[in-house]
């Protein structure tokens, strides 16, 4: 078993490259499903969860081989489009192969899918979409059943903006007769990245980052090569370390547009954003003012900064508010944090955080992917050494953690104990 180790009290200062998007990288393998030709992916993040599905895929039957962080894909021989158990059930994206199995081969049987505990996240917008489309849905044995004479266009509306259903239904009706409309689509920036790969593998797709989606069926997909956009989760990660540090660190290659709702929260508590091009300065301060924060869908501030940003409001001198209106259970960082001497109280779905409060160190558990970064902020602010255990659930998201603070000075390691 392995832990992290974080000896808080040095300011994070340097610059930093930012790895490739986990939200798209875990959409865009699968979407090479419905490709008749090798695919190419650049900067993909060597995170445990594209571990996990170059698994899967090579389980499939594709040929599959990195080179750095580059993946080359092959799934012209497919011929498996049933995986009911297995690392399916370990990760929440491995929905996604629903929409692609069934747009190539117009049946799958895929098992649940897995991933963090965040409180129920139902698929049922998912199963509407598979549905309007043509397709017979039913769960049996932990297994979702998909089979299709064929696949039409449709007109589907998503009583939620999930990005999850999005990206499905759009996998699934890229090979489909006729024209799908999908209706308060979501508009996340890894959406764009899955439509601009299918786009290039010669599907016909327009209206993605708005809330209604057109996709005009092709009857084939061939091979592209694609780059995956910066992480803009791991950015505001990074942000938010850099504040709750006191330090001053430059991110290179990012999309800051993509954190404009943080940017904004930043400097409304009173730190430095700056921003140049494909670059953002932060500089942080040793306390900071008071805010609310509420999550909302993109454009709003994203659920997955909720947790580490919960952390940074303890530097606060005063009162502050964290409202999550999407997932309402996704506060089980608030214990460990009380471990480490926080005054946080939980009512409904808010938080209200009493800043001004030394952490101190203590031995830690990430619940969840984002608690887990959470932590790792509350480590950096702390007194002695933060012990951290479910360590593997950071590596789900975050490409060698221990390593990308390192170099911005952080004092952290990684050790394995009994």
């Amino acid at each position: 078993m392995e832990c992290l180790k974080i000896r808080g009290g040095r300011p994070l200062r340097g610059t930093m490259r930012v790895s490739g998007a986990k939200n798209s990288a875990v959409a865009l393998i699968p979407a090479t499903i419905l490709a008749s030709a090798p695919c190419v992916i650049e900067n993909l993040p060597r995170i445990s969860d594209v571990l996990r599905w170059t698994d899967i895929m090579e389980e499939l039957g594709a040929t599959v081989s990195f080179e750095g962080s580059t993946l080359h894909v092959d799934t012209s021989q497919l011929t498996l489009h049933e995986i009911p158990n297995g690392n399916v059930k370990k990760m929440r994206a491995s929905y996604y192969l629903m929409g692609a199995l069934l747009g190539r081969f117009k049946r799958c049987v895929v098992g649940l899918p897995g991933g963090c505990d965040l409180g129920p996240r139902p698929i049922d917008l998912h199963m509407k979409g598979f549905e309007a489309l043509g397709a017979k849905v039913h769960v049996e044995h932990g297994a979702v059943h998909l089979v299709a004479d064929e696949l039409r266009g449709a007109r589907i509306y998503l009583d939620i903006a999930s990005v999850g259903a999005t990206i499905n239904i759009m996998l699934a009706a890229t090979l489909a007769k006729g024209q799908t409309i999908i209706e308060n689509a979501a508009k996340e920036p890894e959406i764009i990245d899955v439509a601009t790969l299918l786009n290039a593998m010669g599907a016909r797709i327009k209206g993605v980052g708005t809330d209604v989606i057109r996709i005009e069926g092709v009857e084939e997909l061939h091979g592209c090569v694609h780059s995956i956009i910066p992480d803009r989760i791991v950015t505001g990660t990074l942000m938010i370390a850099a504040a709750a540090s006191g330090g001053e660190i430059i991110l290179d290659q990012v999309i800051p547009a993509h954190v404009d709702s943080l940017i904004a929260k930043l400097r409304e508590m009173g730190a430095v954003v700056e921003e140049n091009g494909e670059q953002i300065r932060v500089v942080g301060k040793d306390s900071y003012q008071p805010i609310d924060v509420k999550t909302q869908v993109y454009p709003g501030f994203p659920t997955d900064l909720q947790q580490p940003m919960t952390a940074l409001l303890l530097k606060a001198e005063g009162t502050s508010m964290v409202t999550d209106i999407i997932y309402g259970s996704r506060f089980k960082h608030i214990d460990e944090l009380r471990l480490m001497g926080a005054n946080i109280k939980v009512e409904g779905r808010s938080a209200i955080i009493e800043g001004s409060v030394p952490l101190q160190s203590a031995k830690v558990t990430a619940t969840d992917l984002r608690a887990g970064a959470c932590l790792v902020v509350a480590g950096l602010m702390s007194h002695g050494v933060t012990q951290i255990m479910g360590v593997e659930h950071i590596d789900r998201g975050y490409e060698n953690i221990e390593g990308m603070l390192q170099e911005l000075g952080a004092d952290v390691w990684r050790e394995v104990i009994e």
